[in-house]
Order: structure tokens, then sequence, then C-alpha cells
């Protein structure tokens, strides 16, 4: 099913489809291609510098090789903007080449279940994943080949091949240091369920071990960082760039967005008080690329500020993770862990949804209220991504994608947990009516984001159906993260 809407929607129509990512990863292939190792940090023709970490740049490198034989303007540095048709065809080809890693990765952790029936389906929750296609294959970016790795990281885990579950998710961190996010999970559950050896009831913490699975972790890092080592502090600058606003141009569906909101709701209250020339000159919370974002009424936010929100909002299912040192505490501890980074991290992308969504579907069926959760999650959550793909050729595809997950997944997630369920004359997910009117929710506020706003407003105003579906999904992804912060024991 994915690949024939791969193909349908990345290359039957190559020449109309190509976004922002698309030139950004076009000039990625064209600097490492063209320069030297010294100048790919510096390089910066384009205002879409590389700043991802040094084994995505090689991976870059990588594919140049081949994509100078396809088309070789494509890896002139100058070349701005450049889309021609084998372009477009080779770096979509690239994206379904690579995704052969989730694949292999979620055929190998569901490989032990025993229905043939529930594997399908639970493989088909990760990889039919909406925001995948939406983001890798239309807005174009490589999140599939991204999260195979880390897949096969927690499926070595839970096979209690320790130092290749550690050493496979060091390397997922230097393809893309977002997942640098998750690391705490990793590190509280390698230390105590690897370092700490049980014998007769107690524990005894082993030196022997904890030197093994540093040393691992450190050896990928200095590969990877290695040749770039008189460069450290511009390669960090690039990665860790603070300048940029708290929140994204697009607001991503988190708490900022929530803030950012009622930021904009007491501006509003205060010039209806007449109050308005206190205020002076409101700022703009959408400049996105650079300047940090700045409030008019509620307090302003500095990075540090998100950097403890994020840690306190993580240290719960850290300490539940080091009580008790199982698979399941370990997912609820990476999903909440990405799932606090997204909610309270600095400038998020609407994109980085997916580091909560693709592992909690390995648990989405565990039990009725986890269906639930992932189910209203992924709603909101592929909802959000809708104005990455903003072209009107694209809408249909979107559309239909979006509805066809939702109606397929609710019967799947249902036809799970009936199975788990104690009683099983239990149909259907049961969500409450407050849960089933917010999804139901959805559909309105797509018709008038869409069709409404700009047949009413035209231009004007025209940020406003952003502001509107980010805040709408703000709820339903705060809401997921409390209810599945209630589940952690």
């Amino acid at each position: 099913m994915r690949s024939v809407a791969i193909h349908g929607v990345g290359i039957s129509r190559v020449p109309g489809v190509h976004s922002t990512d698309f030139e950004v990863h076009r000039n990625w292939l064209a600097l490492t291609n063209s320069l030297p190792l010294s100048k790919w940090y510096y390089e910066e023709t384009s205002e879409w510098t590389l700043d991802y970490p040094p084994f995505f740049a090689w991976f870059e490198w990588t594919m140049s090789h081949i994509a100078k034989w396809v088309d070789p303007a494509m890896v002139v540095v100058e070349n701005l903007g450049y889309a021609s048709d084998a372009t477009i065809l080779f770096q979509r080809a690239s994206v379904v080449v690579t995704e052969a890693v989730l694949f292999y990765a979620v055929v190998s952790i569901f490989a032990d279940v025993a229905d043939a029936r529930k594997r399908i389906i639970l493989t088909a929750l990760v990889f039919l994943s909406p925001g995948l296609l939406f983001v890798d294959n239309i807005h174009f970016q490589y999140n599939g080949f991204l999260y195979g790795i880390q897949l096969l990281s927690i499926h070595a885990l839970w096979k209690e091949r320790y130092l290749l579950g550690g050493v496979l998710f060091a390397v997922t961190m230097n393809f893309k240091h977002i997942y640098l996010y998750q690391a705490p999970a990793y590190f509280v559950y390698l230390l105590s369920r690897y370092c700490f050896i049980e014998t007769n009831g107690s524990f005894s913490f082993s030196f022997l071990r904890f030197v093994k699975i540093g040393i691992s972790v450190i050896s990928v890092f200095l590969v990877s960082f290695g040749p770039f080592i008189q460069h450290i502090p511009q390669v960090l600058s690039r990665l860790f760039p603070f300048k940029r606003g708290l929140c994204h141009a697009y607001w991503a569906p988190n708490f900022w967005a929530l803030y950012s909101f009622a930021d904009r709701v007491a501006i509003q209250g205060l010039k209806l008080a007449g109050k308005g020339a206190e205020l002076g000159e409101v700022p703009s919370l959408t400049r996105g690329l650079v300047g940090n974002s700045v409030f008019a009424v509620l307090p302003n936010i500095e990075p540090i500020h998100t950097l403890i929100l994020t840690v306190v909002f993580q240290l719960p299912s850290l300490y539940s993770l080091w009580k008790r040192p199982t698979k399941d505490a370990f997912v609820d501890s990476l999903v909440l862990c990405g799932f606090s980074s997204f909610l309270f991290g600095w400038h998020v992308h609407e994109k980085a949804i997916l580091l909560v969504l693709i592992p909690l579907s390995l648990v989405a069926t565990r039990t009725r209220r986890h269906a639930q959760i992932f189910y209203i999650l992924s709603c909101a959550g592929y909802l959000s991504l809708f104005p990455l793909i903003f072209k009107a050729t694209e809408t249909p595809t979107k559309v239909i994608v979006f509805l066809l997950y939702a109606m397929t997944s609710s019967h799947f997630l249902a036809f799970l947990t009936k199975e788990t369920a104690a009683n099983k004359s239990e149909r259907g997910l049961q969500l409450n009516i407050l849960e089933r009117l917010y999804v139901y929710g959805m559909g309105p506020l797509y018709i008038y984001a869409e069709l409404v706003h700009p047949f009413v407003f035209g231009s004007r105003l025209e940020f406003l159906p952003l502001m509107l579906v980010s805040v709408y999904c703000s709820v339903g992804v705060l809401y997921s993260f409390v209810a599945l912060s209630f589940l952690i024991e």
C-alpha cells in the first residue's frame, strides 16, 4: 500500500512536486560533492546551510556521487533552486529506497508475534504512517530511514543485545541530533538493565560493562566528529542555532503554541479595554528563522527555560524506568522523553511529532487506553502537518490518506484491543464524548481553514487558519501527553 502511495505521489507527478526541504537536500548534495570537507559547515551560498550531524553529511556525500551521474547540474552549489525532472526523480527515489531500512526494522520488531493477522496490522500502524508519507515523500525528508535505524536499536535492546542497541542509537543521533532528546531514556535503561547485574536478588554495579558501553557509544561520536575536529565549534553552532525564535514560522502544536495564542488573546483584550497604546509595537511571533520571539503581555521565554521544563517533565518517566527497567517501561520513557521535548523544546518543528508517534505505535495496543491516546494523538499530529502540504494539487492526497488512516487505524486498534480485553463484547475504541467531539471537530476546522477562510478573507489574515489548526491540534497533543503520563507505573 505504502509503495503505491509513494510512487503515485512522488514519481508519477515528478514535474510539479517539490518543497523547501527538497532544495535543502539538493543543496547538501551539492556542497558535500563540490567542496572539501573543511568547508561543509561553513558554506552559505544558499540560506539552507548544512545543519545536521556529520553522519548525515556523509550520507548526502554518498548519494551525491550517484546524483552527479543522473544530472551533473544537481550538484553545483551555485544552482540555487535547481529542480530538473531528473533531480526530482532521483531525490524522490532516494527516499523510497532508503525506507527499506524502516520496513526491515518494523518487520523485525513484530516477527515474534505469532498471529499473522496481528503482525500485519501492527506493521501497518507503523509503516503506513501518514506523517512519514507527508513529511518524507511529499514535503521531502529522510525520517523513515532514520526511524528505521532507531527501531533497530530498540529491537536490539529488546533482544538483550545492549551494546548493539546503544551503538545503533548513537548512530541515529549522529544522523539527526533531534534524537538527543530521547537519549536520557537510553542512558537510564542501559545503566539499570546492563550495568547493574542481579545476583541472588541483589544488584551489583559492573564497571567493566559501564566502560564497554561507554567506549562503544563514544567511538561512534569519534568516528562521526573526528574528521571535523578542527571545526567543532562551527559544527555545533550549526546544530544548535539558538538565535532562532522560540516558535517556528508555523507554530508546532505544542505548549508554546498555546502560550503564544494566549499572548495574542491578551493583546486583543487590552486593546478592547482601551489600553492598546501601552503595548507599543506588537512583535511578530512567526519570524521563524531569525531572532528570538518576544511576547507583548506574557513573560518572554529563553532557551534555558525550555530546557528546564523539558527535563522536569522527562524525570517522572525516567524515575519509573530506573525503578522498573522493563521493555514496556523503556518504550514509555522513550515516548515521554520525546513528548516532553516536543511540548516544551526551543524552536520545535511540527514534523517532530513523529518523534512521539513512531515509538508510541509500538505499544499502541498494549491496553485500550493506550489505543485511545494513540488514536487521538495521531489524528491531531497528522492534521497538524497539513500546512506543510499547501499546494492545491496535493489537497486530495493529504485528505484521502488522512481519512483512510483514521478509519483503518480505528478499526485495527479496536480489533487488537478487543482481542486482549477481559470483556469480549466490548467494541470500538470507546472514546468518551469529549474525545469524540474533539476528533469530529477536525472536519469543520479543516473546511474553515482550507475553504471558508480563503473565500471570505482572501489574502487577508493569512496566518489565522494556520494559528487555528496549530492551537486546536495543540489541545489534543497536550491532552494526550497528560493522559499518557498517568499510565506510568
